[in-house]
């Protein structure tokens, strides 16, 4: 039994990685949109927070657990400095702006020598693994779930419906958006380091505007009335291209039709209930 266990992980290791990684980095988005805001930063927080860790590990031997401690810590400390001027921005405007900085961070990425540059940084040390990816989701998921079920879920709810009424109601809108955004980058930052132990390899071109899009997407499909709900989608699109692998060139398309027809047909995503609050 142990065996076929063995074989089974050894034959799709990346995929359950990939499963995991993607479910902190839907989380991450799930907090910004929980708050009514539409990031596409959460690619370039994923890649600072890889370049990071890595280069952490790498360059001056340091343990694992301060890596990761310092791949969410850095991301929350640009967001901010940046969330500032750019928190003034609301709907298609917020998105663009975090487009830039997308943009800005990847060109940063492809012109740092010191990092691989064009080339990458490789020969990254495995750390963590399937313990370390799995159990920062089930936190993560155990500690939004409780965020959600509480006042200040109630708060984030409102701004998400309604932010003039949530405003109205004495709900402090720059306050949450801050933290919401600070929050989701440093969680897209930890995905970004565990991603790169695992893979032993990050280049500039994996944090783009394809990334950004591909994370929104995992909360397009799940939808945002509960944590769990983003993570499901994550799972769905991240196993689409495995199971579709027969259709060849193909699958990319049937995964975007995929998301197309749930956006037109299930705005609210495949799993829209809220759960239940309390206090």
């Amino acid at each position: 039994m142990w065996e076929a266990f063995d074989d089974f992980y050894w034959t799709y290791q990346s995929l359950i990685h990939a499963i995991g990684v993607n479910g902190i980095l839907a989380l991450s988005v799930y907090v910004v949109l929980a708050v009514g805001q539409l990031s596409l930063g959460q690619a370039a927080f994923m890649g600072v927070g890889a370049y990071t860790g890595a280069l952490l590990t790498v360059k001056f031997g340091v343990p694992f657990g301060v890596s990761i401690l310092a791949a969410a810590l850095v991301p929350a400390l640009l967001a901010l400095v940046v969330g500032g001027p750019t928190l003034r921005l609301t709907g298609v405007y917020l998105a663009i702006a975090t487009i830039g900085l997308g943009e800005i961070t990847r060109i940063v990425f492809l012109n740092w020598d010191y990092a691989g540059g064009a080339l990458g940084l490789s020969n990254i040390p495995e750390r963590g693994g399937v313990a370390a990816i799995y159990g920062t989701l089930a936190v993560l998921l155990v500690g939004l779930t409780l965020v959600a079920r509480s006042r200040v879920g109630r708060a984030m709810e409102a701004m998400r419906e309604d932010e003039a009424a949530a405003g109205v109601m004495g709900v402090n809108l720059p306050r949450y958006r801050l933290v919401a955004l600070v929050v989701s980058s440093a969680m897209a930052g930890v995905a970004g380091c565990l991603s790169a132990h695992v893979s032993s390899f990050i280049g500039p071109n994996e944090y783009g505007f394809e990334a950004a899009v591909t994370i929104l997407s995992y909360a397009l499909l799940g939808g945002i009335g509960s944590p769990l709900a983003p993570v499901l989608g994550s799972t769905i699109l991240t196993l689409l291209p495995e199971v579709l692998r027969p259709l060849a060139d193909f699958r990319l398309m049937v995964n975007g039709l995929i998301i197309v027809l749930a956006v037109l047909f299930m705005p609210r995503g495949i799993l829209p209930w809220r759960i239940a609050r309390t206090g």
